[in-house]
């Protein structure tokens, strides 16, 4: 509750090898071991330190930041009752914790908030301050808000530091994530940890001023809410000051935090009187030091005149601070000036505060203009300060004079030097002409672009007009310096956040960076009609590419993405048809190489431009900028398919998913126990909720949006706040997993469906449990709530679907009819239709009503895991474990489409040994050939009852080998396809293959932990090599034929005498490896996880010349010795690879094969 008062008073260049051990190190290309950095002995404070700088901070949001070294503080003996409220408040001991001071523009309450950081700065409880300002760039968002903070709290303390570098380097992307985690991680948990003897302090204080100039209601109710959970802080206080302008959306967010004491000010309520008093104060200070610098008589001004000026500021000191700014500036016509500003106006003393201000503004304005110029010299000089300031007012961040005249093509740095001479009153104009010029208080912007206040149409300035010269000066500005690798760096695999930020700054000056970031803002609020090949057109045409790549060292690729949605948006309803389909286009393949262009900012002319559809417009435009070094011999895709994008972040299988009620966030329910929220429109991850113990089983929004809930096998469900992340509640009360949970239409009941056969209601507010609904008699997989929130169905695997009231828990009906456990149910939007879905691969519609059976809709093979109704109800999908997608007609029942995806993963893959065939296995039980220097299917050989998991070529390429589940090994005419022998031995699957260099033996490798030795032209069993505990996933022979290798799932490489099979060494390893093979002179082994050294090269350091082969695929990158090339994309990944000189190919979980070509 609030009490209201009115006062009437470098990246990592190693490869890896292993020791004889089998433990894997680092060392360089000469053999010489390499320490990691998390070896090194570096001191304590210097490691602190670099997590610091791991923290993205706003560096001018601290009060007393270089940018806000002038800012002028309560001068002694004003505001005296305001400034003894808040001291009294904030070393008060109750449950306030946060003091709201808000009022009008121009009443003080930054220069309040600069005198409280001050004096608590200088006691040393000061925790932190940020003073937000619109248009200010970094400080004009919420972004680097609670980042911030931390960075200045760490400076508080050693322990406080120690905490929040402990939460960073366990948390090395908290940068990046969502607010609530930023606070709870990086403030709110350090500061619970401290004590009376670990703190200097008991108590802390937040300043953070000019709350409502953050962009985004959303983050302000965010910042709010979770400041407000400073309450819970036990042996530590901390109070929030807060200020900002009486703002509807600060308000909600107050109200929207109940249960949270807070403090509240309005300080344009004070009496005037009291608020006189203090102006006058500050009038006389500043005039008589005025006097003092010019030399003027003592007694000046008189008390007359001061008394005229408080008449004439109404209460807002900002007009009183621009009056003395402007008289000071006047010099030796200081006095000319107060007179200027003492001449009779025609405002009486009852207009509102905000007409006085103006006066002022427009008094100051015309002090530029010399009365002594020429007409044409007075239209010369309007119509610059109309472009300087219309400029300044409507830039989305602040630039220097020298960025400014660089974004203006026809203004010279003099010229914006003379223009703005005489506006110190006004604007903040630095002497280091590298910092960025600031007005020095909003209102000027407000004044400036509203016709209504700003009546001289010599200064107004047109906002859509200032917006379209901007917009059109930074995209000339970026056909000028845009190019291809534009900060000139070496190497496509240089990652973004690796990248030197001086060498960044170096290439990409300021107003660069600000043209790439907000051209696309700045032509949409211009309003101006998008053509065919016009400007943009143009641009996009010749320097899209180089945009993304400029955006990507920036780290603005998702701001990238949603300028180009919102053109896009724009582009549709303009008479353009050439224009939108290519940003359409510039979407798509934005959206799709965004994984690779995130991670290193030149992959976009690799990765996501060699990836592209053949007939995407942006391939085709900038085809010549491909990269000459690789080819794809095999087809890519022709055109888009229906996936906009692949979204990775989760660590396990994802069971559900949520798109909130506006379609812009989509929610992910995992296996790895968390929920993620994404942003829909980029696919950045925008929150990762964590809290439950087991399995997240689903998901589901709030028909408001704005509360999550989510169920889990850890037999509870929680609501999560969807705005900040916040965890609201837990609904404990099952007592087995929870499968399903459901909205009622109004938001106001959640349902839940459980293993332990009951449906539970719970007040979706208080998180009260309401009603237990009992009456299956197996799990419930599933709940829904009719359109009208009337009845709520249930569907279980005891084969019913049951219909209950949803306000008293009354049973309704049970429908009979499936032959296995209903798994999925959905009313249609009328509510007159039920469907259920169910394992027997059966969906059937029920009238809602009387629970008769409408329909049997089959088609699918196996069971049928989701089903939905289109928005007019005509229409019901279905999805199914068949790996099918169904469309039917919901009124006959009719199935209009199917959508299939009957792909099998390939499993292994192989080159012949002239590198003109490749054979791959896969799951779908078949042995496909494929030419390797086209792509193109040649033979596929079938004969296998379960799915193929390995394949080899004899050396001589005339037999083909290839390995099964079915616990056998088959050998093939890799010319005819026919079957030649059937080798029968191992008891489980049977995993790898492999032929001596000789041709001679065939080894084998399985689930059962032996490895196999086999005659290759007879077919007999020669020798069984057992030793392993557990199944072996790889063998290879080495050169000579001497040694076999054998790698196993019990973390161990073993080396065979394969003429003898004795055993000759077994390497321990850190992890499961499931390819091996020898190099070149048989004395390293190539594995997955790096190289092994052996028995055989104790003697040997490596060199470039032990590799086999040049090209590798690691970590989702395709290298060439020790530099990342190429960036695979989700789809391009691998399941399995084979070389073959140049050619690397790559088998796929889709069931496809690509091969590429490299030529370096």
């Amino acid at each position: 509750m609030a009490n209201t008062n009115t006062f009437s008073g470098s990246s990592n260049r190693g490869v890896q090898v292993a020791s004889n051990s089998g433990r894997i190190v680092n060392v360089n290309i000469n053999g010489q071991p390499e320490e990691s950095f998390n070896r090194l002995p570096q001191p304590d404070i210097t490691l602190q330190e670099r997590y610091l700088e791991k923290l993205s901070i706003a560096t001018q949001a601290a009060f007393n930041s270089s940018e806000r070294q002038h800012d002028p503080m309560c001068l002694r003996n004003t505001r005296v009752d305001v400034l003894n409220e808040i001291r009294a408040w904030a070393d008060g001991r109750d449950g306030r914790c946060i003091y709201w001071l808000n009022g009008r523009a121009g009443t003080g309450k930054s220069t309040i908030a600069r005198t409280i950081a001050r004096e608590y700065y200088r006691t040393g409880r000061l925790g932190a301050s940020f003073f937000f300002s619109k248009g200010g760039g970094d400080v004009d968002h919420a972004g680097k808000f609670f980042t911030t903070l931390a960075f200045q709290l760490a400076k508080m303390s050693p322990t406080l530091k120690s905490y929040i570098c402990d939460a960073v380097s366990k948390n090395i992307d908290i940068k990046d994530q969502s607010l609530c985690d930023q606070w709870c991680e990086l403030i709110l948990q350090p500061l619970s940890k401290l004590d009376e003897n670990s703190s200097p302090s008991s108590s802390y204080i937040f300043v953070v001023d000019a709350l409502d100039e953050c962009e985004g209601e959303n983050d302000i109710r965010a910042i709010i809410q979770l400041l407000a959970e400073a309450q819970s802080l036990k042996k530590v206080q901390l109070r929030v000051f807060l200020t900002s302008r009486p703002e509807v959306s600060i308000r909600l967010g107050f109200h929207q935090v109940s249960g949270v004491e807070h403090e509240e000010f309005i300080l344009h309520n004070i009496l005037p009187s009291t608020v006189d008093d203090d102006i006058r104060i500050f009038l006389e200070h500043s005039l008589k030091l005025i006097g003092k610098e010019r030399s003027l008589h003592a007694d000046w001004p008189s008390e007359q005149i001061v008394q005229r000026l408080i008449q004439k500021a109404s209460g807002l000191f900002i007009w009183a601070a621009t009056a003395c700014r402007f008289v000071q500036d006047g010099k030796q016509f200081a006095i000319r000036r107060l007179n200027i500003i003492l001449e009779p106006s025609n405002l009486d003393s009852t207009i509102a505060p905000e007409k006085h201000l103006d006066e002022i503004y427009v008094t100051v304005l015309k002090q530029c203009i010399n009365s002594s110029f020429t007409e044409t010299d007075k239209e010369d000089l309007y119509l610059m300060l109309r472009q300087i300031l219309g400029s300044m007012v409507v830039l989305f961040a602040p630039l220097s004079a020298d960025s400014l005249c660089r974004l203006l093509p026809n203004v010279t740095k003099e010229k914006i030097d003379q223009t703005l001479e005489d506006l110190h009153a006004i604007l903040d104009i630095p002497k280091d002409q590298t910092q960025p010029l600031r007005l020095h208080h909003p209102s000027f912007r407000d004044f400036l672009i509203e016709k209504t206040r700003c009546r001289d149409s010599n200064f107004w300035i047109d906002a859509k007009h200032a917006h379209q010269k901007l917009a059109d000066n930074s995209i000339q500005l970026m056909t000028k310096f845009l190019k291809q690798n534009i900060c000139d760096l070496s190497g496509h695999g240089m990652w973004a956040i690796n990248s030197d930020s001086i060498q960044v700054q170096q290439y990409l000056p300021q107003e660069v960076q600000y043209a790439c970031l907000y051209w696309i803002q700045h032509l949409q609020k211009s309003g101006c009609q998008l053509r065919d090949d016009d400007l943009v057109h143009q641009f996009l045409k010749k320097h899209v590419l180089h945009w993304l790549e400029t955006l990507g060292w920036m780290q603005k690729i998702p701001e990238g993405i949603h300028a180009i949605i919102s053109l896009e948006s724009t582009a549709v309803t303009h008479d353009c048809p050439g224009l939108y389909a290519f940003i359409h286009d510039i979407k798509r393949f934005a959206l799709y190489g965004r994984p690779a262009i995130l991670q290193a900012p030149l992959q976009v002319y690799c990765s996501a431009l060699v990836f592209a559809p053949i007939m995407s417009m942006v391939r085709k435009q900038f085809e010549n900028q491909m990269p000459r070094w690789i080819k794809i011999l095999s087809e890519v895709e022709k055109e888009w398919n229906a996936r906009l994008q692949t979204l990775e972040g989760h660590s396990d299988g994802v069971n559900a998913i949520a798109f909130s009620p506006d379609g812009k966030v989509l929610a992910s329910a995992s296996n790895d126990q968390t929920v993620k929220l994404w942003d829909a429109g980029t696919g950045a991850v925008l929150q990762m909720l964590e809290g439950h113990e087991d399995r997240v089983t689903t998901v589901a929004f709030s028909p408001d949006g704005k509360v999550l809930a989510s169920a889990s096998y850890d037999l509870t469900v929680k609501l999560w706040d969807a705005g900040t992340g916040a965890a609201l509640q837990t609904l404990k009360g099952h007592s087995r997993s929870v499968y399903a949970v459901a909205f009622s239409p109004d938001g106001k009941v959640l349902a839940s469906a459980s293993d332990d056969r009951t449906v539970k209601l719970w007040d979706a507010g208080t998180g009260a449990a309401l009603q237990t609904l009992e009456g299956h008699s197996h799990s419930v997989y599933a709940v829904a709530f009719s359109p009208d929130g009337k009845v709520l169905a249930s569907a279980s695997e005891d084969r019913r679907v049951k219909l209950w009231d949803a306000g008293t828990g009354a049973a309704l009906q049970t429908l009979e009819g499936h032959s296995y456990g209903v798994t999925a149910i959905a009313f249609s939007p009328d509510c007159k239709v039920l469907a259920s879905a169910s394992e027997d691969g059966m969906i059937k519609l029920w009238d809602a009503g009387t629970g008769a059976a409408l329909q049997t809709h089959e088609g699918h093979s196996y069971g049928v895991t989701a089903i939905a109704f289109s928005p007019d109800g005509k229409v019901l999908a279905s999805a199914s474990e068949d790996r099918t997608v169904k469309l039917w007609d919901a009124g006959t029942g009719a199935a209009l489409q199917t959508h299939e995806d009957r792909s099998y993963g390939v499993t292994a893959i192989a080159f012949s040994p002239d590198g003109k065939v490749l054979a791959s296995a896969s799951e779908d039980r078949t042995v496909k050939l494929w030419d390797a220097g086209t792509g193109a299917a040649l033979q596929t050989l079938e004969g296998r009852s379960y799915g193929v998991y390995a394949v080899a070529f004899s050396p001589d390429g005339k037999v083909l080998a290839s390995a099964s589940e079915d616990r056998t090994v088959k050998l093939w005419d890799a010319g005819t396809g026919a079957a030649l022998q059937t080798l029968e031995g191992h008891s489980l699957s049977v995993y790898a293959v492999a032929f001596s260099p000789d041709g001679k033996v065939l080894a084998s490798a399985s689930d059962d932990w032996t490895v196999k030795l086999w005659d290759a032209g007879t077919g007999a069993a020669l020798q069984t090599l057992e030793g392993h505990s557990h199944s072996v996933y790889a063998v290879a022979f080495s050169p000579d034929g001497k040694v076999l290798a054998s790698a196993s799932d019990d973390r161990t490489v073993k080396l065979w005498g394969a003429s003898t099979g004795a055993a000759l060494q077994t390497l321990e390893v850190d992890a499961v490896i499931e390819s091996v093979s020898f190099t070149e002179d048989g004395t390293f082994l190539e594995t997955d996880r790096g190289l092994l050294r052996t028995c055989f090269s104790r003697s040997k350091s490596l060199s470039r010349q032990n590799l086999s082969r040049e090209v590798f695929v690691k970590d989702r990158w395709v290298t060439r010795g020790l530099e990342n090339m190429i960036w695979l994309l989700p789809e391009y990944r691998p399941s399995c690879t084979a070389f073959h000189g140049s050619v690397l190919a790559l088998g796929h979980e889709s069931g496809g094969v690509s091969i590429l070509k490299f030529s370096f």
